[in-house]
């Protein structure tokens, strides 16, 4: 004895598709024929009497598209059949009778691909909203260009001058801006095509949609479309992933002149003779020299020290070395005018009156909220528009999450995209925490600067005692080795249990290192167990055992390869 079962397919695109479905389901047990229609979206299933539809659901939904039972064999919600297929809330009925939450996203940077696919792996299906270029921030316009270049201005400033110039001759490379921007740009189209755009047409549970999205209520939102027009989108959870933008501050004549954010300074294809950069801390710090190693003359404009929130050792040690390049480092200074006539900036600060060829402003990033009409979804944002989130990224209306830098988060990719991930889990009835208290941050300048944890001053300010060392560059075996000793490891430890709660780095390679520092901290280790480790020689990261050594040795009275 037989019986017909119905479902209702979508996500097909063309024949093929309806083939792959087929195939799938021709094997499943207890089938003995189907039909599969794409235009239909239906797939007629003849199979023994009492076989599940549960089954076939979540065989096809595997496959990536969006299966139901047909409204005629629909089960109620909250059934046994929902149960069996372990949806955690089928939310309102969609296209009909989908079952599968309806997730929306907004952008479609690291914090929003991150929670696309893992709502997708969760049974979700998504409709993904972007106002402009696919990939967001880091891709296109900040980490994966910014790195380009300034590996390209390292190369360039190794070829002009170098420890081992006197065995290794020097030789001033002719720098040609628009080849290497054009290199540049090959590189970012080409991970932007296969990590975020190639992934989107791929996965059929999400759906792109090209335009600006605002809130009309807490369960819709109206997209005004790219190319023209406007839709409704009415959405079970939503996650807000909209990034931040260039922070420009209130500086007399600025906004009437033809000044850079970070940007504008990675697309030109000229190289300024006299650039002048106002800003103090990460993008400031990595793109003055690179366009110093590059050929500009640059001056920084710093309101207090440079990375003024690092430790102090952190800023005095980067200043000099900036220095030591030829980049000038005007400290406490800040311009209160600026005006721009016959291709020149004139900047007026406590210091006197400054000429450049270019101004980059690089004063931090402010979230991309103020265009979402948040209030009419009741979900709340700081006094910088940032939006509020708990540590399972939910904001002020439970079922409205938020991730990335719009958010009061770090503004780092890595910690979007875990943000993103774990928002996705916790709208399918997870419970996924983001812990930042091993956090690992880079500053991609030359020596770098990477840290974990608390610094000391963090750690007062929690009321943590601490014990701390500080071991300089010159008592590291691969350093030497490399004729390059600038920096130091620092390590913060909690007093008395001697625990790892720190570490500040300015080393070359430092952001390669920091990572071990993470797992230490993770694992809660004491310093004296990370100077128990086996680090290979000759390596920077077995400076972290050296410097763990200091707190009860002294390292200069070691060997070379001392446990």
């Amino acid at each position: 004895m037989t019986e017909t079962i119905t479902l209702h397919i979508d996500g097909m695109t063309c024949a093929s598709c309806a083939v792959h479905i087929q195939q799938s389901l021709e094997n499943m047990p207890g089938v003995r024929s189907i039909s599969v229609s794409c235009p239909r979206k239906r797939a007629e299933i003849e199979a023994d009497a009492g076989v599940s539809p549960g089954p076939l659901v979540a065989a096809v939904n595997a496959l990536g598209y969006r299966a139901g039972v047909a409204d005629s064999q629909c089960p109620l919600p909250g059934s046994l059949f929902d149960k069996a297929l372990d949806w955690p809330d089928r939310g309102a009925k969609h296209g009909g009778s989908a079952p599968a939450l309806h997730v929306a996203v907004i952008g479609s940077g690291g914090a929003a691909m991150a929670a696309a696919l893992k709502a997708v792996e969760q049974g979700a299906r998504v409709t993904l909203i972007e106002r402009g270029v696919i990939g967001g921030t880091c891709v296109n316009i900040g980490c994966v260009p910014s790195k380009i270049m300034i590996r390209a201005a390292h190369i360039a400033h190794l070829r002009r001058a170098s420890p081992f110039d006197e065995g290794l001759t020097a030789c001033a490379p002719a720098v040609l801006r628009e080849r290497l921007l054009a290199q540049q740009s090959g590189r970012v189209e080409e991970l932007r095509r296969a990590k975020y755009e190639g992934i989107l047409a791929s996965t059929p549970a999400i759906t792109v949609l090209h335009g600006e999205a605002r809130f009309k209520n807490a369960h819709t939102l109206t997209v005004l479309l790219s190319d023209s027009g406007s839709r409704e989108v009415t959405f079970d959870r939503c996650l807000v992933a909209t990034g931040a933008s260039p922070a420009i501050p209130p500086i007399s004549g600025l906004k009437d002149t033809p000044y850079w954010t970070s940007t504008e300074a990675l697309a030109s294809d000229t190289v300024p003779e006299r650039l002048a950069v106002i800003g103090s801390s990460v993008v400031a710090v990595e793109l003055a020299q690179a366009f110093a190693r590059l050929g500009s003359q640059v001056t920084i404009l710093a309101r207090s020290t440079l990375l003024l929130r690092e430790d102090p050792a952190i800023g005095a040690a980067i200043m000099a070395i900036f220095r030591a390049e030829g980049i000038k480092v005007l400290d406490h200074t800040q311009a209160f005018q600026v005006a721009y006539a016959n291709g020149e900036f004139a900047l007026a600060t406590g210091h006197g009156e400054l000429r450049v060829d270019r101004l980059l402003i690089a004063t931090g990033r402010a979230p991309n909220t103020s265009r979402l009409n948040l209030g009419a979804a009741g979900v709340e944002v700081d006094a910088q528009g940032a939006i509020a989130i708990d540590s399972r990224l939910r904001t002020s209306t439970p079922h409205i999450f938020a991730a990335g830098d719009c958010t009061n988060q770090p503004q780092f990719v890595y910690v979007a995209a875990a943000a993103g991930t774990r928002a996705a889990i916790n709208m399918s009835g997870g419970d996924a925490a983001l812990d930042l208290t091993a956090m690992p941050a880079v500053v991609f300048s030359d020596p770098q600067v990477a840290t974990v944890g608390c610094s000391e001053a963090q750690a007062r300010h929690e009321g943590i005692v601490t014990d701390s060392r500080t071991l300089t560059l010159d008592n590291v075996p691969r350093a030497l080795a490399n004729f390059d000793t600038r920096g130091f490891i620092k390590l913060v430890a909690e007093a008395g249990s001697g625990r790892l709660i720190g570490v500040q780095v300015v080393a070359a390679e430092a952001g390669e290192l920091i990572q071990t520092a993470a797992l230490a901290i993770r694992c809660r280790m004491t310093v004296q167990e990370l100077a128990d480790q086996l680090f290979p020689y000759l390596t920077m990261v077995e400076g972290l055992k050296l410097a763990a050594q200091t707190f009860h040795k002294d390292v200069k009275q070691l060997s070379c390869c001392a446990g």
